[in-house]
Protein backbone atom coordinates (compact mmCIF):
# COMPACT_ATOMS: atom_id res chain seq x y z
CA UNK A 1 0.00 0.00 0.00
CA UNK A 2 1.20 3.81 -0.50
CA UNK A 3 1.59 4.96 2.15
CA UNK A 4 4.52 7.80 2.31
CA UNK A 5 4.84 11.03 -0.18
CA UNK A 6 8.21 9.30 -1.61
CA UNK A 7 5.85 6.43 -2.66
CA UNK A 8 3.05 8.22 -3.96
CA UNK A 9 5.37 10.74 -6.12
CA UNK A 10 6.65 7.23 -8.20
CA UNK A 11 3.09 6.20 -8.29
CA UNK A 12 2.00 9.44 -10.44
CA UNK A 13 4.98 9.22 -12.41
CA UNK A 14 4.15 5.72 -13.53
CA UNK A 15 0.01 6.51 -14.05
CA UNK A 16 1.07 9.80 -16.08
CA UNK A 17 3.00 7.42 -18.13
CA UNK A 18 0.64 5.25 -18.88
CA UNK A 19 -2.28 4.43 -21.37
CA UNK A 20 -5.50 4.54 -21.89
CA UNK A 21 -8.27 4.53 -19.64
CA UNK A 22 -7.65 4.41 -15.78
CA UNK A 23 -9.77 2.74 -13.34
CA UNK A 24 -10.50 3.98 -10.13
CA UNK A 25 -12.26 2.54 -7.46
CA UNK A 26 -12.40 4.00 -3.61
CA UNK A 27 -12.86 2.06 -0.21
CA UNK A 28 -14.90 4.20 2.69
CA UNK A 29 -15.89 2.73 6.36
CA UNK A 30 -20.05 3.58 5.93
CA UNK A 31 -21.35 1.93 9.35
CA UNK A 32 -18.11 2.72 10.91
CA UNK A 33 -16.66 6.10 11.17
CA UNK A 34 -18.92 9.71 10.91
CA UNK A 35 -19.18 10.65 7.59
CA UNK A 36 -18.17 9.38 3.92
CA UNK A 37 -14.55 9.71 3.54
CA UNK A 38 -12.30 7.31 1.63
CA UNK A 39 -10.06 4.98 3.43
CA UNK A 40 -8.32 3.22 0.04
CA UNK A 41 -8.18 4.44 -3.29
CA UNK A 42 -7.43 1.45 -6.13
CA UNK A 43 -6.35 2.64 -9.55
CA UNK A 44 -4.95 0.55 -12.57
CA UNK A 45 -3.71 1.64 -15.82
CA UNK A 46 -2.20 -0.19 -18.87
CA UNK A 47 1.63 0.39 -18.46
CA UNK A 48 1.28 1.24 -14.88
CA UNK A 49 0.05 -1.97 -13.12
CA UNK A 50 -2.09 -0.99 -9.50
CA UNK A 51 -1.64 0.98 -6.89
CA UNK A 52 -3.45 0.91 -3.81
CA UNK A 53 -2.82 4.40 -1.81
CA UNK A 54 -3.51 5.33 1.86
CA UNK A 55 -5.47 8.50 1.67
CA UNK A 56 -5.31 8.90 5.82
CA UNK A 57 -1.25 8.75 5.31
CA UNK A 58 -1.20 10.91 1.93
CA UNK A 59 -4.28 12.90 2.41
CA UNK A 60 -3.86 15.26 -0.36
CA UNK A 61 -3.87 13.25 -3.60
CA UNK A 62 -4.53 16.56 -5.93
CA UNK A 63 -0.48 15.87 -7.78
CA UNK A 64 -2.15 12.38 -8.88
CA UNK A 65 -5.46 14.01 -9.47
CA UNK A 66 -3.52 16.03 -11.92
CA UNK A 67 -1.60 13.68 -13.59
CA UNK A 68 -5.01 12.09 -14.69
CA UNK A 69 -6.32 15.01 -16.05
CA UNK A 70 -8.04 14.81 -19.23
CA UNK A 71 -7.76 10.99 -19.17
CA UNK A 72 -10.43 9.13 -18.79
CA UNK A 73 -11.60 7.52 -15.60
CA UNK A 74 -13.50 4.21 -15.50
CA UNK A 75 -15.93 3.72 -12.42
CA UNK A 76 -18.45 1.65 -11.08
CA UNK A 77 -21.47 3.64 -9.46
CA UNK A 78 -19.17 7.01 -9.81
CA UNK A 79 -21.84 9.15 -7.91
CA UNK A 80 -21.00 6.97 -5.00
CA UNK A 81 -17.59 7.30 -4.90
CA UNK A 82 -17.01 10.93 -6.99
CA UNK A 83 -17.95 13.32 -3.31
CA UNK A 84 -14.58 10.76 -1.45
CA UNK A 85 -12.51 11.37 -4.32
CA UNK A 86 -13.37 14.92 -4.25
CA UNK A 87 -12.65 15.96 -0.71
CA UNK A 88 -9.28 14.11 -1.49
CA UNK A 89 -8.36 16.15 -4.79
CA UNK A 90 -9.09 13.81 -7.17
CA UNK A 91 -11.50 14.83 -9.95
CA UNK A 92 -12.19 13.42 -13.30
CA UNK A 93 -12.52 15.53 -16.25
CA UNK A 94 -13.84 12.89 -18.38
CA UNK A 95 -15.53 9.43 -16.41
CA UNK A 96 -16.86 5.85 -18.23
CA UNK A 97 -19.69 4.67 -15.33
CA UNK A 98 -19.78 0.76 -15.79
CA UNK A 99 -22.92 0.56 -13.92
CA UNK A 100 -24.59 3.40 -15.34
CA UNK A 101 -23.52 1.78 -18.81
CA UNK A 102 -25.20 -1.51 -17.98
CA UNK A 103 -28.57 -0.02 -16.57
CA UNK A 104 -28.74 1.49 -20.04
CA UNK A 105 -27.68 -1.29 -21.87
CA UNK A 106 -30.49 -2.65 -20.15
CA UNK A 107 -28.47 -5.59 -17.81
CA UNK A 108 -30.64 -6.72 -15.21
CA UNK A 109 -27.96 -6.91 -12.34
CA UNK A 110 -25.69 -4.02 -12.50
CA UNK A 111 -23.45 -4.71 -9.50
CA UNK A 112 -19.52 -5.13 -10.41
CA UNK A 113 -19.92 -8.52 -9.32
CA UNK A 114 -22.50 -9.70 -11.81
CA UNK A 115 -21.30 -7.57 -14.44
CA UNK A 116 -18.25 -8.99 -14.79
CA UNK A 117 -19.46 -12.58 -14.38
CA UNK A 118 -21.89 -11.94 -17.01
CA UNK A 119 -19.85 -9.55 -19.48
CA UNK A 120 -16.25 -10.93 -18.86
CA UNK A 121 -17.35 -14.52 -17.50
CA UNK A 122 -15.17 -14.19 -14.71
CA UNK A 123 -16.05 -14.42 -11.01
CA UNK A 124 -14.85 -12.10 -8.44
CA UNK A 125 -13.43 -12.68 -5.19
CA UNK A 126 -16.56 -12.28 -2.46
CA UNK A 127 -16.63 -11.20 1.37
CA UNK A 128 -14.72 -8.06 2.14
CA UNK A 129 -17.17 -5.36 0.65
CA UNK A 130 -18.68 -4.41 4.46
CA UNK A 131 -15.57 -4.79 6.31
CA UNK A 132 -13.98 -1.45 8.44
CA UNK A 133 -11.20 0.14 5.73
CA UNK A 134 -10.39 2.61 8.45
CA UNK A 135 -8.23 -0.37 9.55
CA UNK A 136 -4.55 -0.24 10.67
CA UNK A 137 -2.62 -2.22 8.69
CA UNK A 138 -5.47 -3.61 6.09
CA UNK A 139 -5.42 -7.22 6.28
CA UNK A 140 -3.87 -8.48 2.60
CA UNK A 141 -6.94 -10.29 1.83
CA UNK A 142 -8.66 -6.97 1.71
CA UNK A 143 -6.00 -5.49 -0.30
CA UNK A 144 -6.13 -8.32 -2.83
CA UNK A 145 -10.11 -7.57 -2.72
CA UNK A 146 -9.66 -4.48 -3.06
CA UNK A 147 -7.25 -4.68 -5.69
CA UNK A 148 -9.45 -7.07 -7.51
CA UNK A 149 -12.05 -4.37 -7.84
CA UNK A 150 -10.12 -2.32 -10.77
CA UNK A 151 -8.51 -5.15 -12.48
CA UNK A 152 -11.17 -5.83 -15.09
CA UNK A 153 -12.84 -2.24 -14.95
CA UNK A 154 -11.33 -1.15 -18.38
CA UNK A 155 -12.23 -4.70 -19.80
CA UNK A 156 -15.48 -4.09 -18.93
CA UNK A 157 -15.55 -0.73 -19.52
CA UNK A 158 -14.64 -1.88 -23.34
CA UNK A 159 -17.29 -4.58 -23.49
CA UNK A 160 -19.82 -2.16 -22.49
CA UNK A 161 -19.11 0.07 -24.80
CA UNK A 162 -19.60 -2.30 -27.85
CA UNK A 163 -22.82 -3.40 -26.56
CA UNK A 164 -23.91 0.45 -26.29
CA UNK A 165 -23.00 1.16 -29.48
CA UNK A 166 -24.87 -1.90 -30.69
CA UNK A 167 -27.69 -1.01 -29.49
CA UNK A 168 -27.19 2.77 -30.70
CA UNK A 169 -27.04 4.14 -27.41
CA UNK A 170 -23.33 5.17 -27.11
CA UNK A 171 -24.21 8.54 -27.59
CA UNK A 172 -26.54 8.33 -24.96
CA UNK A 173 -24.08 7.41 -22.09
CA UNK A 174 -21.80 9.71 -23.43
CA UNK A 175 -24.23 12.18 -22.57
CA UNK A 176 -24.99 10.71 -19.16
CA UNK A 177 -21.14 10.52 -18.00
CA UNK A 178 -20.66 14.21 -19.50
CA UNK A 179 -23.65 15.78 -16.95
CA UNK A 180 -21.80 13.14 -14.11
CA UNK A 181 -18.31 14.66 -14.56
CA UNK A 182 -19.82 18.30 -15.20
CA UNK A 183 -22.35 18.39 -11.82
CA UNK A 184 -21.49 20.63 -8.68
CA UNK A 185 -20.74 19.31 -5.36
CA UNK A 186 -24.47 18.85 -4.36
CA UNK A 187 -25.54 21.09 -1.49
CA UNK A 188 -26.10 20.01 1.90
CA UNK A 189 -29.15 18.79 2.74
CA UNK A 190 -31.73 20.56 4.45
CA UNK A 191 -32.77 19.53 8.03
CA UNK A 192 -30.91 16.02 7.94
CA UNK A 193 -32.86 15.42 11.38
CA UNK A 194 -36.34 14.71 9.12
CA UNK A 195 -34.46 11.82 7.31
CA UNK A 196 -34.24 9.88 10.59
CA UNK A 197 -35.51 6.28 9.99
CA UNK A 198 -39.32 5.52 11.42
CA UNK A 199 -40.39 9.61 11.03
CA UNK A 200 -43.24 8.56 9.42
CA UNK A 201 -44.71 7.62 12.84
CA UNK A 202 -43.72 11.42 14.41
CA UNK A 203 -46.95 13.74 13.85
CA UNK A 204 -46.45 16.38 16.48
CA UNK A 205 -44.39 19.24 16.25
CA UNK A 206 -42.90 18.52 19.98
CA UNK A 207 -42.31 15.40 18.95
CA UNK A 208 -40.78 16.29 16.22
CA UNK A 209 -38.71 19.16 17.95
CA UNK A 210 -37.60 15.71 20.36
CA UNK A 211 -36.06 14.08 17.01
CA UNK A 212 -34.39 17.25 16.24
CA UNK A 213 -32.50 17.68 19.40
CA UNK A 214 -31.82 14.13 19.79
CA UNK A 215 -30.51 13.70 16.13
CA UNK A 216 -28.45 16.94 16.55
CA UNK A 217 -27.02 15.35 19.92
CA UNK A 218 -26.27 12.28 18.36
CA UNK A 219 -24.36 14.05 15.19
CA UNK A 220 -22.71 15.95 17.44
CA UNK A 221 -20.43 13.23 19.47
CA UNK A 222 -20.52 11.26 16.53
CA UNK A 223 -18.30 13.58 14.94
CA UNK A 224 -16.29 14.43 17.78
CA UNK A 225 -15.39 10.67 18.36
CA UNK A 226 -15.40 9.85 14.38
CA UNK A 227 -17.60 7.04 14.31
CA UNK A 228 -21.07 5.90 12.56
CA UNK A 229 -24.05 8.09 14.21
CA UNK A 230 -26.16 4.87 14.24
CA UNK A 231 -23.32 3.25 16.49
CA UNK A 232 -23.98 6.10 19.40
CA UNK A 233 -27.91 5.77 19.11
CA UNK A 234 -29.89 4.30 16.87
CA UNK A 235 -32.76 5.74 14.98
CA UNK A 236 -35.36 3.29 16.41
CA UNK A 237 -34.36 4.74 19.94
CA UNK A 238 -34.71 8.47 18.90
CA UNK A 239 -38.24 8.09 17.21
CA UNK A 240 -39.29 6.08 20.43
CA UNK A 241 -37.69 8.78 23.07
CA UNK A 242 -39.62 11.36 20.53
CA UNK A 243 -42.70 9.37 20.77
CA UNK A 244 -42.81 8.74 24.67
CA UNK A 245 -41.68 12.69 25.18
CA UNK A 246 -39.96 10.63 28.55
CA UNK A 247 -40.14 13.09 31.92
CA UNK A 248 -36.86 11.53 33.89
CA UNK A 249 -33.92 9.64 33.31
CA UNK A 250 -35.31 6.26 34.97
CA UNK A 251 -38.05 6.61 32.37
CA UNK A 252 -35.77 6.96 29.11
CA UNK A 253 -33.97 3.86 30.42
CA UNK A 254 -37.08 1.68 29.96
CA UNK A 255 -37.58 2.13 26.22
CA UNK A 256 -36.28 0.39 23.62
CA UNK A 257 -32.77 1.17 22.44
CA UNK A 258 -31.96 2.97 26.27
CA UNK A 259 -31.48 -0.13 28.30
CA UNK A 260 -29.09 -1.56 30.88
CA UNK A 261 -25.91 -1.16 28.55
CA UNK A 262 -26.79 2.22 28.59
CA UNK A 263 -24.20 4.06 31.76
CA UNK A 264 -26.31 6.64 33.69
CA UNK A 265 -24.27 9.34 32.34
CA UNK A 266 -24.92 8.81 28.79
CA UNK A 267 -28.76 8.26 29.43
CA UNK A 268 -28.29 12.21 31.45
CA UNK A 269 -27.05 13.72 28.06
CA UNK A 270 -30.12 11.68 26.07
CA UNK A 271 -32.80 13.02 28.49
CA UNK A 272 -31.14 16.52 28.23
CA UNK A 273 -32.19 16.87 24.83
CA UNK A 274 -35.78 15.50 25.52
CA UNK A 275 -35.95 18.09 28.35
CA UNK A 276 -34.47 20.89 25.79
CA UNK A 277 -37.06 19.68 23.41
CA UNK A 278 -40.17 19.49 25.68
CA UNK A 279 -38.66 23.36 27.05
CA UNK A 280 -38.55 25.43 23.25
CA UNK A 281 -41.77 27.70 22.77
CA UNK A 282 -44.40 26.79 20.70
CA UNK A 283 -42.80 29.22 17.95
CA UNK A 284 -39.37 27.43 17.75
CA UNK A 285 -41.41 24.18 17.29
CA UNK A 286 -40.29 22.53 13.46
CA UNK A 287 -43.20 22.62 10.59
CA UNK A 288 -44.58 19.41 9.90
CA UNK A 289 -43.46 18.24 6.53
CA UNK A 290 -40.47 20.06 4.76
CA UNK A 291 -40.84 22.34 2.57
CA UNK A 292 -40.61 21.72 -0.83
CA UNK A 293 -40.49 23.00 -4.09
CA UNK A 294 -42.49 21.56 -7.13
CA UNK A 295 -45.23 19.49 -6.92
CA UNK A 296 -47.14 17.93 -3.89
CA UNK A 297 -46.67 14.03 -3.52
CA UNK A 298 -48.98 12.19 -6.05
CA UNK A 299 -51.15 10.40 -4.02
CA UNK A 300 -52.80 13.88 -3.06
CA UNK A 301 -52.88 14.65 -6.60
CA UNK A 302 -56.61 13.07 -7.53
CA UNK A 303 -58.03 15.32 -4.52
CA UNK A 304 -55.98 18.62 -5.25
CA UNK A 305 -55.94 18.47 -8.92
CA UNK A 306 -57.98 15.41 -10.71
CA UNK A 307 -57.15 16.82 -13.99
CA UNK A 308 -53.35 16.38 -13.44
CA UNK A 309 -53.98 13.36 -11.64
CA UNK A 310 -55.08 12.21 -15.15
CA UNK A 311 -52.13 13.24 -17.25
CA UNK A 312 -49.27 11.86 -14.66
CA UNK A 313 -51.59 8.57 -14.95
CA UNK A 314 -50.95 8.97 -18.35
CA UNK A 315 -47.58 9.75 -18.66
CA UNK A 316 -46.68 6.94 -16.41
CA UNK A 317 -47.95 4.40 -18.81
CA UNK A 318 -45.99 6.00 -21.65
CA UNK A 319 -43.19 6.32 -20.10
CA UNK A 320 -43.06 3.09 -18.61
CA UNK A 321 -44.08 1.47 -22.09
CA UNK A 322 -41.26 3.65 -23.66
CA UNK A 323 -38.55 2.39 -21.15
CA UNK A 324 -39.76 -1.09 -21.61
CA UNK A 325 -39.32 -1.13 -25.50
CA UNK A 326 -35.85 -0.05 -24.70
CA UNK A 327 -35.00 -1.98 -22.77
CA UNK A 328 -33.65 0.22 -19.71
CA UNK A 329 -35.23 0.83 -15.97
CA UNK A 330 -37.79 4.05 -16.67
CA UNK A 331 -35.88 6.51 -13.65
CA UNK A 332 -32.83 5.74 -16.64
CA UNK A 333 -34.76 7.21 -19.14
CA UNK A 334 -36.16 10.66 -17.44
CA UNK A 335 -36.79 10.71 -13.69
CA UNK A 336 -39.84 10.41 -12.05
CA UNK A 337 -39.87 14.00 -10.22
CA UNK A 338 -39.41 15.30 -13.90
CA UNK A 339 -42.17 13.69 -15.32
CA UNK A 340 -44.31 15.00 -12.00
CA UNK A 341 -43.16 18.11 -12.64
CA UNK A 342 -44.38 18.59 -16.05
CA UNK A 343 -47.51 16.97 -15.53
CA UNK A 344 -48.08 19.23 -12.28
CA UNK A 345 -47.28 23.01 -14.53
CA UNK A 346 -47.62 21.47 -17.99
CA UNK A 347 -47.21 24.83 -20.62
CA UNK A 348 -50.16 26.35 -21.54
CA UNK A 349 -49.64 24.76 -25.18
CA UNK A 350 -48.29 21.61 -24.36
CA UNK A 351 -46.41 21.04 -28.28
CA UNK A 352 -43.22 19.09 -28.71
CA UNK A 353 -41.08 22.81 -28.59
CA UNK A 354 -42.77 23.95 -25.32
CA UNK A 355 -42.49 20.33 -23.91
CA UNK A 356 -38.59 19.59 -24.71
CA UNK A 357 -38.34 23.28 -23.16
CA UNK A 358 -39.74 22.09 -19.81
CA UNK A 359 -37.52 18.38 -19.88
CA UNK A 360 -34.43 20.46 -20.60
CA UNK A 361 -35.39 23.03 -17.99
CA UNK A 362 -35.32 19.83 -15.34
CA UNK A 363 -32.40 18.90 -16.31
CA UNK A 364 -32.93 16.38 -18.47
CA UNK A 365 -30.43 15.36 -21.28
CA UNK A 366 -30.60 15.98 -25.03
CA UNK A 367 -31.27 12.60 -25.47
CA UNK A 368 -34.02 12.17 -23.05
CA UNK A 369 -35.53 14.86 -24.44
CA UNK A 370 -35.83 13.26 -27.82
CA UNK A 371 -36.88 9.91 -26.34
CA UNK A 372 -39.51 11.03 -23.88
CA UNK A 373 -40.87 14.28 -26.11
CA UNK A 374 -43.25 12.62 -28.24
CA UNK A 375 -44.86 10.34 -25.52
CA UNK A 376 -45.72 13.49 -22.68
CA UNK A 377 -46.69 15.45 -25.57
CA UNK A 378 -49.69 12.43 -26.60
CA UNK A 379 -49.89 12.01 -22.68
CA UNK A 380 -51.03 15.71 -22.19
CA UNK A 381 -53.02 16.20 -25.66
CA UNK A 382 -54.61 12.69 -24.45
CA UNK A 383 -56.21 14.31 -21.45
CA UNK A 384 -56.70 17.61 -21.85
CA UNK A 385 -59.88 18.80 -21.52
Amino acid sequence: MIADEESLAEVIAAFAAGTGPVAVDAERASGYRYGQRAYLVQLRREGAGTALVDPVACPDLSGLGEALSGVEWVLHAATQDLPCLREIGMVPSRLFDTELAGRLAGFPRVGLGAMVEGVLGFVLEKGHSAVDWSTRPLPEPWLRYAALDVELLVDLRDALEKELDRQGKLEWAHQEFDAIASAPPPEPRKDPWRRTSGMHKVRRRRQMAVVRELWQSRDRIAQRRDISPGKVLGDAAIVEAALALPANVHALSALNGFGHRMGRRQLEQWQAAVDRAKALPESELPQPGQSVSGPPPPRAWAEKDPAAAARLSAARTAVSALAESLNMPQENLITPDTVRRVCWEPPSTPDAESVAASLAGYGARRWQVEQVTPVLVASLAATAP
